[in-house]
């Protein structure tokens, strides 16, 4: 792991935070989806050996090996937002629920019935959910580096809620909350509570480019998330530098 510097927890959070009004209510009618309605390509990455409880183990398969991995993405994502929240001098309230669904309309988020093939952020309920059997596909396919991109990504619309930032189109909501998700590996990584293995980069990379729109895609339309050049692109801005490049204001 290469330690990164210059990084101050809570600046630009802190700046907000100071003239914050908690939001409530549904954004983009209570869901933001975090991946396209689609199966992930297969990986052609090598394994690397497990080590430890911080992405372990790539390569490998097991339902047990992505839940364990799914519950350590949560709780180090609590751990960094709580971080955040405490240096601006405010109390960090989790998000409270983190729900696996196997079928169309098993769950739903403000009367909408949630999609297979995704996982998305619902404001209404303020919980994440996600569909398990495409979940551990992207797991098996691409690598458990990219579940906790997943996870964080989704996590950082909950974020945005208990901020109350609004963007006047969805794909300004989807790049900060990519940027964002970039930001709380990063910077988990850099206090010691996740550490990279080899190729766990590639297998960021690798997910991004699964889920950007087509390039055909105009940036205005509504449930816009970017290309994957976009995608990749905020990412690895708030994987590098942290919460300051997310513009939270």
């Amino acid at each position: 792991m290469t330690a990164r510097s210059g990084r101050r927890p809570g600046g630009p959070l802190a700046g907000l935070l100071a003239a914050l009004v908690l939001a409530s209510g549904c954004v983009v009618g209570g869901v933001n989806e975090g991946a396209p309605q689609q199966p992930l390509p297969r990986s052609t990455r090598q394994p690397s050996s497990p080590q430890g409880e911080q992405t372990r183990a790539d390569g490998t398969t097991s339902v047990a090996e992505f839940q364990e991995d799914m519950a350590v993405a949560v709780d180090k994502a609590e751990i960094y937002w709580t971080a955040q929240f405490r240096a601006s001098g405010r109390r960090f309230q989790p998000v409270r629920r983190v729900v696996p669904y196997q079928r169309e309309g098993e769950v739903s988020c403000a009367g909408q019935a949630l999609p297979r093939n995704n996982a998305v952020y619902c404001s209404a309920g303020d919980f994440i959910a996600y569909d398990v059997r495409w979940s551990v596909a992207a797991f098996r396919q691409v690598g458990d580096a990219f579940l906790y991109y997943l996870l964080g990504h989704e996590y950082a619309h909950g974020i945005q809620v208990r901020l109350g930032i609004r963007a006047q189109f969805t794909i300004q909501q989807e790049l900060q909350a990519d940027c964002m998700a970039g930001a709380y590996i990063g910077g988990s990584i850099e206090a010691g509570h996740l550490r990279l293995e080899d190729g766990d980069l590639d297998e960021f990379r690798e997910g991004l480019l699964a889920v950007g729109d087509d390039p055909d895609q105009p940036w205005f339309a509504e449930g816009a998330h970017g290309t994957a050049e976009q995608r990749t692109d905020h990412f690895f801005r708030g994987y590098e530098q942290g919460l300051a490049a997310c513009n939270l204001g």
